[in-house]
Order: C-alpha cells, then sequence, then structure tokens
C-alpha cells in the first residue's frame, strides 16, 4: 500500500516544535490503524496542557516528562477519546505529576439512544482497543473551556469516530482527534462508532473559519475545510455504493466490504466491514434497508 504521506516522518519520543507554545510528541505504537504512531500534544510555555497522553507505554510517559523545560510543569491532561491508543497514560501521568485529566466521560458516554439499544442487545465493537476503564477527573461538556497558564481551549463534543469523542479548538486550530486525520479516513464501528453522529459532526465543524487541524495520527490537515468535505463526500459515496450492491442482492457488512473497499489491504478488510456496518446501520435507521431477521454484525441486509 502506498505512503499516504511520506513527508510525515517525525522521530518517535522527540518534542517538535509546530508553532509557539505547541510541540508533538510521537509515541512509539505505529501501526496499521496508527500509522506512525499517536501524536501526544503539549500546550503551553509554562504550565502545560498535554493532549492525548497516548498508549500505556513508560518509554512514552518518560518522554513526555523530559520534554518539560525548567519551570515548566504538567497542569492538565485532556483526552479526545477513550481508545487504547489515546487516553491509558492518562492515570500514570496525572499520578505523576498531580495533573487532573479532563475528558467528555467514560467509554460509552455519549452513545445515541441506537447505539445504546444494539449494545444492550449484545453488539460489540470489531476489536478497536476501548480504554473501558477511563474516568476523567474533569467532566467537559460541549462548548466548555479550558484555561491554563496562557492557554484557552474550548471543548467540542464531536461524536462519530466514538461517542465520548471531544475535539478541541484552540482559536482557529482544532486539536481534531481521531475524528478528522489527513492520511486516512476514521474508523466508525458500532456502538462505539455511529456514522449519522460522525457526518453531523464534519457538518458542524464546517461553521468555523478553521486554518489548521492537528489530528491525533499523521501530518497536520492544512487545508481544514477542503478535508471536511472530502471526508463527506466519500461517505456519501459509501452509503451510494452499499445501496447500489444491495439493489442486486442481499447481502451482509463483510459481503459489502469485500465488493465495495477494493483498494484495501487484506489486514484493514476487518475495519472496513465496521464502516460498512455503520452504513448499514444508518440506513436501516433511514428505512432505506433493512436485515433480514435481527440486527447484528452478521445479518444480512436487503435493500427497502
Amino acid at each position: 500500500m502506498q505512503d499516504p504521506q511520506p513527508d510525515f516522518q517525525p522521530r518517535t519520543g522527540i518534542a517538535e516544535t509546530l508553532a509557539p507554545g505547541l510541540r508533538r510528541v510521537l509515541a512509539p505504537n505505529p501501526s496499521p490503524m496508527t500509522f506512525r504512531g499517536t501524536n501526544t500534544y503539549l500546550l503551553g510555555t509554562g504550565g502545560i496542557a498535554v493532549i492525548d497522553p497516548g498508549p500505556d507505554d513508560p518509554t512514552h510517559l518518560q518522554a513526555l516528562l523530559d520534554a518539560l523545560t525548567p519551570g515548566q510543569e504538567i497542569t492538565h491532561i485532556l483526552v479526545t477519546h477513550a481508545h487504547l491508543d489515546h487516553s491509558p497514560l492518562a492515570r500514570d501521568l496525572s499520578r505523576r505529576t498531580g495533573a487532573p485529566v479532563l475528558g467528555f466521560g467514560p467509554a460509552q458516554a455519549g452513545r445515541s439512544a441506537i447505539m445504546r439499544k444494539l449494545a444492550d442487545e449484545g453488539l460489540v465493537g470489531g476489536g478497536e482497543g476501548v480504554d473501558s476503564g477511563f474516568v476523567p477527573d474533569i467532566v467537559l461538556a460541549d462548548g466548555d473551556t479550558v484555561a491554563g497558564d496562557g492557554w484557552t481551549v474550548e471543548a467540542l463534543h464531536t461524536p462519530g469516530h466514538m461517542a465520548n469523542h471531544l475535539s478541541f479548538a484552540w482559536g482557529d486550530v482544532l486539536f481534531s482527534g481521531d475524528l478528522v486525520m489527513g492520511w486516512a479516513t476514521s474508523l466508525v464501528s458500532p456502538p462505539d462508532g455511529d456514522l449519522a453522529a460522525f457526518m453531523t459532526s464534519l457538518e458542524r465543524l464546517q461553521e468555523r473559519p478553521w486554518s489548521l487541524f492537528h489530528a491525533g495520527h499523521g501530518a497536520p490537515v492544512t487545508a481544514p475545510a477542503e478535508r471536511l468535505e472530502s471526508l463527506l463526500t466519500h461517505r456519501r459515496g459509501r452509503e451510494t455504493a452499499i445501496l447500489e450492491a444491495l439493489t442486486q442482492t442481499p447481502a451482509t457488512a463483510r459481503d459489502l466490504a469485500e465488493r465495495i473497499y477494493t483498494d484495501v489491504p487484506p489486514a484493514l478488510l476487518p475495519a472496513a466491514t465496521r464502516n460498512v456496518l455503520a452504513h448499514l446501520i444508518d440506513l436501516t435507521s433511514k428505512s432505506r434497508v433493512a436485515p433480514v431477521g435481527d440486527l447484528s454484525a452478521e445479518a444480512v441486509f436487503r435493500s427497502i
């Protein structure tokens, strides 16, 4: 598979300056789902906010502590969402620094009624790695502001990739977590992922004139408006392809993924299947398709 961002080659564990008062430290967890690894951001020049501390990795913990210069201290730990590549290190970092952990809520917080119902009926995620033990010290609601030593961010509840996903606005710059990335589209895997919420979150972000997105993985998104429109167009295209395929014959999410995602390597086909399932659940709620029998990850769907 071609490298989507060949010029993005940060060194693991090294604090790189991105802008005055902003640095990035790459975690040592590269994978097909995390690209080069998780981007941890250090915001501030005195009292530091750590955005997405990353996986439970002692090497990365030490790298974050080593990035502090004389007179600096970590005062806030902000978490975009409770996946294992973003949130687990928050607790150890809090113990070492005394800084509180801030987030939208536990891993299941923010789920829509349909996703709560599906989860209660036994629908589980596709192995994305949920940090089920994540509980923030301070719960942030949509629109809350957090201020520190020379910095202020606004918490925006942007579910879709995960129900408890927050993005953090720093002026016209957004820390977009895994909602918007430049190197790949986001995984939307029910019941933690919700396609209807994902589309709504993207459309909401279109309402502001952003200059830059700092994503959870990969290089900064330097043309946010174009990227948002591209992601919305991409998802709408997937929906059209799914509907067209189901007019020919009923199929499972896996069948549809194999037919539609012809350009993904085999290792990513399970993730593609979860994305298709997210579309099928959304289309079911809109009465565009229906499962043959109970709604589940293995159900056969037909067009209506």
